[in-house]
């Protein structure tokens, strides 16, 4: 009967004092870890927490993430990861949604997670920095018996959202997560004398399932840069001697310009760079392999396949403009959106796959879960084509999804932020290019006759009910919107170049 804290137990089991685990000048090595994680687990245990129950996880890239996410593995319960930068009221809704049990939250938050859980009226556990030895320690008189689950079981919450309406929770079964791992370290290649470097965030799927999994999965060593800087990542790369990094384009452009004086011999144990979240520009990749002298190769993936779809081919080297071809044990097709058929190469058409990653479903999403699911494939959304050699290239989005340095901004969510506000008539939340993130969150705005609201004041709004990333960062005021017949606001009549230049843009925050 399977867990996801398997391949760390097998690990343990056979390598127990391999480093598996690398913050800093911090070592976890495979025994610790699984030490670690069985006493977190116990005390999850002692909580109350048991077989089914959810737990929210508030916490950075850190040892510590995987420690209570592993704890919360281990006696059964749903871990509940959220972006750090929730605000209260968003902690408080995922709570809510999930009928979680526990809020637990890095002690360097701020109130957030704490205050969001009192409000929901679930108890708050603070995650502590560890010492590896002591938790070693610990876990010695306090270890528990691993809990056998089914392969279906609902072992991760991640919640994510379409362009209108809340968040929802795409159910994340632990074959998922086992199946992402196992993909994902074939897909590059990964194994026990790897050494993965990564400052994507742990609770976002790409660093949860695809780099985090992959690694245990696979036997190697994770390195982890709690925040991203460009700098300290390639000084992580060049002290840890790193064989893979994972991360999102604008990342590997930020790189670029912080190693401008590098050269490729620099960073000679460098043998791929994985990337995803966004679309990757083709000069960006071009130029980060002829600077750090690796293979940057292309994936896709989202939530609900638990960050597993296609990947280009690591022994042919990245095509550009290509996320590459189904990964093994999954499959891609290509459907008309109206008439439902497969379409031939070189048609674009909705993006469908299917394979042991995709979700079971939304947690209590009935219709949701039946509209996204066809007899056991996931609709994505997305318009894509796929060439004669069988890669994709994703076209569009049929959703009106913005992603903002590799997070997903959902319009709708935003958009529901600022109908709120009283002075608010009608809003538009759409994505403008953006040389540094991709895109850009923009909002253009109606607002009552003889209101007062400026930008200044719908951007605190935003600040304070919203994740920093969610915030638009270019908010321009107009007398009406484009619209249909029906009176459907017309986004795609929007001029989005115009939204861009002098509007009001916030330069000093993330």
């Amino acid at each position: 009967m399977p867990n996801v804290i398997d391949p760390v137990r097998r690990h343990a089991a056979d390598s127990p004092d391999k480093t598996v685990v690398r913050e800093g000048a911090t070592d976890w090595s495979y025994g610790r870890l699984y030490a670690a994680a069985l006493a977190y687990g116990a005390a999850l245990r002692r909580d109350g927490i048991t077989t089914g129950d959810r737990v929210l996880l508030a916490a950075p890239t850190t040892p510590e993430f995987i420690v209570a996410y592993l704890g919360i593995q281990a006696v059964g319960a749903i871990a509940v990861p959220v972006n750090t930068m929730s605000t209260a009221a968003e902690v408080e809704y995922y709570l809510s949604d999930s009928s979680a049990t526990l809020a637990v939250g890095w002690h360097g938050l701020g109130p957030a997670v704490a205050d969001g859980a009192g409000t929901a009226g679930v108890p708050y556990r603070a995650l502590p920095s560890m010492d590896p030895a002591a938790a070693q320690k610990t876990a010695t008189s306090t270890d528990i018996d691993v809990v056998d689950r089914e392969a279906d079981d609902t072992c991760a919450i991640l919640y994510t959202s379409g362009t209108t309406g809340r968040p929802k929770g795409a159910q994340i079964t632990v074959d998922n997560l086992l199946a992402a791992g196992e993909i994902g370290a074939h897909g590059a290649r990964g194994g026990a004398d790897d050494r993965t470097g990564t400052g994507l965030p742990l609770f976002h799927v790409f660093g949860q399932a695809s780099v985090m999994m992959a690694t245990f999965c696979g036997g190697g060593m994770l390195s982890l840069l709690p925040r991203f800087d460009p700098v300290a990542m390639i000084k992580m790369l060049r002290r840890d001697k790193l064989t893979i990094m994972c991360g999102v384009p604008t990342m590997w452009n930020a790189m670029l310009h912080a190693a401008s004086d590098a050269s490729p011999a620099d960073f000679a144990s460098l043998r791929v760079a994985v990337s995803g979240g966004a679309s990757l520009p083709g000069e960006v990749a071009r130029a980060f392999e002829a600077k750090f002298g690796c293979t940057l190769l292309e994936g896709y993936g989202l939530t609900e396949t638990a960050a597993i779809a296609t990947f280009n081919d690591i022994d042919k080297g990245g095509k550009i403009g290509s996320v590459g071809a189904p990964m093994t044990r999954m499959a891609v097709e290509i459907r008309d959106p109206i008439e439902g058929h497969a379409c031939p190469p070189g048609e674009v058409g909705e993006v469908f796959v299917q394979g042991p990653t995709v979700t079971t479903g939304y947690w209590n999403r009935p219709d949701a879960t039946e509209a996204a699911l066809r007899d056991g494939w996931f609709r994505t959304g997305d318009l894509g084509v796929l060439d004669d050699e069988g890669d994709l290239r994703i076209v569009d989005r049929l959703k009106d999804l913005v992603i903002r340095g590799g997070y997903n901004v959902y319009p709708g969510e935003v958009e529901e932020v600022l109908y709120a506000h009283p002075d608010v008539v009608e809003a538009a939340v759409v994505g403008v290019p953006d040389d540094h993130y991709g895109e850009e969150v923009a909002a253009l705005i109606v607002v009552r006759p003889g209101s007062c609201a400026d930008a200044d004041a719908i951007d605190a709004w935003c600040w304070e009910r919203l994740s920093a990333y969610k915030v638009p960062r270019l908010v321009r005021f107009t007398d009406s919107l484009p619209k249909g017949a029906t009176g459907k606001i017309l986004k795609r009549a929007i001029d989005r170049a115009g939204l861009r230049g002098p509007t009001h843009e916030r330069t000093d925050r993330a």
